[in-house]
């Protein structure tokens, strides 16, 4: 790549497809597990690997689409190359009026030069995609083997709980967790010995990973999260399995070999848990036998099996951004479902009257095979029951619940500057010679606000009372802070409801529709102070 030419114009000149590749079987480094948590001794054994049919009409479809539904990649102008096209492209975002059109452009820049909607119609919940970018700088910035040392050097990072350190070999998956902190003096010599290394939530950590997924998560509209895997030339750290997310694996350096596998069954395809380890024989022939190369990417749904194992000439880094865990109808439908039923069961006197007080004569399992006409009229009675529980059905209710769990697996934003100086956390007011100075800085009937992203909050009652929970607050580490929420006074909730469905617009706090100029202030700092909202211009004192 031109040295003055950035990753997306190098995408512009839409280059030729490489033909599949086909590799031949890496070295596999054989350890063995001490019980105290050293490192295990390693020797180098060639490993013979089945070469695996490569499906062809996939890859013909996918260079269809490519050439059809070739989306020009976003460009920023600058003309560099590697992190700093990551930079400038996150910092062009930062520019971005709506949120949501961040999260857009974001996730395309992430799977270009395909088209979202061609994506979203063809791939998702459907098949792998493999795009191959010809271009190892595409996602430079993005994490490094760099940054890894310098989180083990700088932050506190725990076997088990922030990195586990594995091994795959003569079909036996191991952990080689010890307890405690996860130093550069230990974790190198693992690595070194041939043991693979898996970050679990490299948010927590990376500034840049933090600011990708929090601007991803508005994208799918459920948590997005992250691991990232460095694994040795030649050895393999995880054995054959599927996931229960949607998989994006992002090659960052080196190259790793992958297979991949179709559901076993459709009892298999789009599963609510991960798989446990799979034998090599219990997963048939790879449908995708490919080699990643850095700026490459692979999207596999949740379902289909795979295995990746490094070359014995290269390391690999990659990333997998994962999203969509437990997002289902199903999901959705176990939350309406069971609220449905005691609604009815309040209201419809159908739902109270008891049963036959001979039904354990005729139904059950040791009944099941017996011709009673009872049998007909009791399962003719329960599928009426059902269908009539669909109008009791809270669907609205049961939503809100989803949204609220989102909303506590979700990210806080990570605010640009300029976001910073217009919320609370650039808030004028602090110490100074002796005194806290800028404490009087309030809101106005004319000051101009809105949210500080779209998802930020969300509006959901209980029945009782009605809460806004917010992300604003949320740890970069899963679920380290209870969900957050406010209750809102009944009187409030319209000018709520008024600063959501204005987004991406700036409000005067003065048009807020509450009874009072007061209470219209009064909202307006509850929510700035929450970091909830932000204001089209610092405030000052003036």
């Amino acid at each position: 790549m031109k040295r003055n030419m950035s990753a997306f114009a190098f995408y512009k000149t839409a280059a030729k497809q490489s033909e599949q590749t086909q590799v031949s079987a890496p070295q596999v480094k054989k350890k063995k597990r001490k019980e105290n948590g050293a490192a295990p001794a390693v020797t180098a054994k060639k490993k013979k690997m089945k070469k695996g049919p490569v499906d062809k009409k996939m890859m013909e479809q996918e260079n269809q689409e490519r050439s059809s539904d070739r989306q020009q990649c976003p460009s920023n102008g600058t003309g560099g190359v590697g992190a700093e096209v990551l930079h400038a492209l996150l910092t062009d975002l930062t520019k971005v009026n709506n949120s949501r059109e961040r999260a857009s452009r974001l996730f395309q820049w992430l799977i270009c030069p395909n088209q979202d909607k061609t994506f979203f119609r063809d791939c998702w919940e459907k098949k792998p995609l493999l795009i191959r970018r010809q271009n190892p700088d595409y996602y430079q910035g993005l994490f490094s083997t760099a940054e890894f040392d310098r989180i083990l050097r700088t932050d506190d990072v725990q076997y088990g709980v922030n990195l586990d350190v594995t091994s795959y070999t003569n079909g036996k998956r191991e952990t080689h967790n010890p307890p405690g902190r996860a130093l550069p003096y230990t974790v190198w010599d693992f690595y070194e010995s041939g043991c693979s290394l898996r970050m679990l939530n490299p948010q927590a950590f990376s500034s840049t990973v933090w600011n990708v997924l929090s601007i991803l998560q508005e994208k799918f509209g459920s948590m997005a999260g992250a691991n990232v895997y460095l694994t040795p030339a030649g050895t393999q750290g995880f054995a054959p399995h599927y996931d229960d997310i949607e998989a994006f694996i992002v090659q960052l350096e080196g190259k790793k070999h992958w297979r991949v596998y179709n559901p076993r069954s459709k009892d298999e395809a789009l599963p609510l848990v991960p798989s446990p380890n799979f034998s090599q024989a219990e997963i048939g022939k790879p449908i995708l036998d490919v080699v990643l190369e850095a700026g490459d990417l692979l999207y596999l749904p949740r379902g289909f099996i795979h295995q990746g194992d490094c070359l014995p000439d290269a390391h690999s880094l990659h990333i997998t951004i994962s999203s969509f865990q437990r997002n289902s109808w199903g999901d959705l439908l176990l939350k309406v479902m069971p609220a449905a039923l005691e609604m009815a069961m309040e209201e419809d006197v159908e739902f109270r009257k008891g049963l036959p007080i001979d039904y354990l004569t005729f139904m059950g399992v040791q009944n099941s095979d017996k011709e009673d006409p009872r049998r007909d009229t009791f399962v003719s009675h329960v599928e009426g029951l059902i269908k009539k529980l669909m109008s009791y059905a809270p669907v609205d209710a049961a939503v809100d619940q989803k949204a609220r769990e989102f909303l506590h697996d979700c990210l806080p934003p990570a605010l640009s500057e300029e976001e910073k100086s217009s919320s609370v956390y650039g808030a004028s007011a602090r110490w100074e010679d002796g005194e806290a100075v800028d404490v009087a800085v309030r809101m106005k009937g004319q000051t101009k606000i809105r949210l500080i992203r779209a998802g930020v909050a969300r509006l959901c009652s209980d029945g009782e009372a009605v809460h806004l929970y917010y992300t604003t607050e949320n740890s970069r580490v899963y679920h380290k802070e209870e969900p957050k929420s406010i209750e809102i006074k009944a009187e409030h909730t319209d000018a709520v409801e008024f600063l959501i469905h204005n987004y991406p617009k700036f409000v005067a706090v003065a048009s807020l529709p509450c009874d009072s100029a007061e209470d219209k202030v009064s909202l307006a700092e509850l929510l700035f102070e929450k970091g909830i909202i932000h204001t089209s211009e610092p405030l000052t004192t003036k």
